[in-house]
């Protein structure tokens, strides 16, 4: 079978497609037939490092697919079931893939597999941000930065879908364009924050604000909160974000951060089925609107990863093992 194999950390270049031996599901586990993988922060992390893997390992944490077989054990999904996951598929740039059954989610018949990729991943990330992390209340006004990018658009709905009221920030007109058609309230430049963030709010501040960018955004972040408001650092696109003094979380207005991971947010399969049953709910029912950013064929991996760390897309970027070109 093909896969995308990492033989040492580094640049996209180190992305190669080779031939390897179909992997055997252990116990606990099912072998699935790859029908999408998601491109995701976390397979760059990974690549270059950041979050260390031994090398090589074959890429990709996120897909949906087809059982093919089931390891002993396995008593809830079997051969022809269609599954998805957002972790415990390491491997996923590849033909098939094995993933650990505990977190392998059905995938409901009115879900299909690009806008079911689309939102496990980013998806759950913008469900628990918004109900968990930070409660969005009612009336709550919040920041969004990179409000055109894939998590982006998802939170920007789900805060809306909770009575919220969103702010978001872009780096060119047409991505503000995209954050308004999510449904963003007002759509900022990153270099307007916090002086607009207090003009819109009245000088009062946000409830919290959501910054998957990091280093580049995470100052302006913490002026732009109200009293008692709560940074949530869940990515950090631009590079990690510089040490936090505590007495500036003080004076601030008795401020908080906090830098979740989905892995905490899906500890148990009750969790992660919740949060994903959920999300397919919000997608089959058109209260959540999906945005494919572009489609890869297995082979472009590297073009994959490359559009994503440039930042120059929008929407979910998808590996599709059955392609042989890229398209929209």
């Amino acid at each position: 079978m093909r896969a995308v194999l990492v033989s040492s950390t580094g640049g996209a270049d180190v992305l190669q497609v080779t031939d390897v031996d179909r992997p055997s599901p252990g116990p606990g586990q099912v072998l699935v037939q790859v029908s999408v993988a998601g491109v995701n922060y976390m397979d760059i992390y990974q690549r270059t490092g950041g979050t260390p893997l031994p090398v090589p390992f074959v890429a990709g944490v996120e897909g949906v697919g087809t059982v093919v077989e089931a390891g002993t054990g396995v008593e809830d999904l079997a051969a022809g079931q269609r599954v998805g996951w957002l972790r415990g598929g390491q491997g996923s740039y590849a033909d098939f893939v094995v993933v650990d059954a505990a977190m392998a989610v059905p995938v409901p018949d009115g879900v299909q597999d690009d806008d079911a990729t689309a939102v496990l991943m980013q998806g759950v990330t913008a469900q628990y941000l918004a109900t968990d992390t930070y409660r969005v209340q009612p009336g709550d006004s919040v920041l969004v930065h990179a409000a055109a990018g894939g998590v982006g658009q998802l939170l920007t709905q789900v805060v809306r879908l909770r009575g919220g009221r969103v702010i978001g920030t872009v780096s060119t007109e047409e991505k503000a364009e995209v954050a308004r058609q999510a449904g963003a309230d007002e759509v900022l430049h990153y270099d307007e924050v916090p002086d607009r963030v207090r003009e819109l709010t009245g000088g009062q501040g946000v409830a919290a604000v959501y910054d998957g960018v990091g280093a580049a955004t995470f100052q302006g972040s913490l002026a732009s909160l109200r009293p008692r408001g709560i940074l949530v650092v869940y990515g950090t696109a631009s590079g990690p974000p510089p040490p936090v003094e505590i007495s500036q979380l003080a004076s601030g207005g008795s401020l908080y951060v906090t830098r979740p991971t989905v892995v905490h947010y899906t500890a148990s399969r009750g969790e992660l089925r919740a949060r994903t049953d959920e999300v397919f709910d919000w997608v089959a029912n058109g209260r959540l609107r999906v945005s494919i950013g572009g489609r890869f064929p297995l082979a472009d991996a590297r073009g994959a990863q490359e559009a994503l760390e440039a930042r120059q897309t929008t929407g979910k970027l998808l590996l599709r093992p059955g392609d042989s070109e890229p398209r929209a």
